[in-house]
């Protein structure tokens, strides 16, 4: 029997309605862009459609410009792996912005991928 197939694509991204990452609801989309006001609590990303993957790991990332950690120090990108829970499933990788708001302006690259290829991506622009 064929591998099934693997589809993955990015269905919004840009500014989103406040999300509770406690919920079930992914985020609603506000505003497609690319290009982001820098303020505090605004919330950023986007959504990918993952079509046949049900079980599989999907490893993300967050690489942002430069935030200090409470030493100064840079920190290190925000990743982590989740699991494909259905074969028709929706994922919100995203982020919100928060004091000092200095050290979050800049390029944010997000991505996704699948056994260690990149499968969705966007890179979002950080302005005051």
């Amino acid at each position: 029997m064929p591998k099934r197939k693997i589809d993955v694509k990015i269905s919004t991204y840009g500014i989103y309605h406040d999300w509770d990452a406690g919920s079930k609801e992914l985020p609603k989309i506000r505003e497609f862009t690319t290009r982001v006001p820098a303020f505090v609590g605004i919330e950023f990303g986007f959504v990918a459609k993952v079509k046949g993957a049900k079980n599989r790991k999907l490893d993300y990332c967050i690489e942002h410009p430069g935030i200090l950690d409470a030493e100064g120090e840079p920190r290190a990108p925000f990743d982590g792996t989740v699991h494909v829970q259905t074969q028709d499933w929706e994922f919100y990788l995203g982020d919100t912005i928060w004091e000092p708001v200095k050290d979050k302006l800049g390029p944010w690259r997000m991505w996704l991928a699948l056994d260690g290829k990149v499968v969705a991506e966007k890179t979002f622009e950080l302005f005051d």
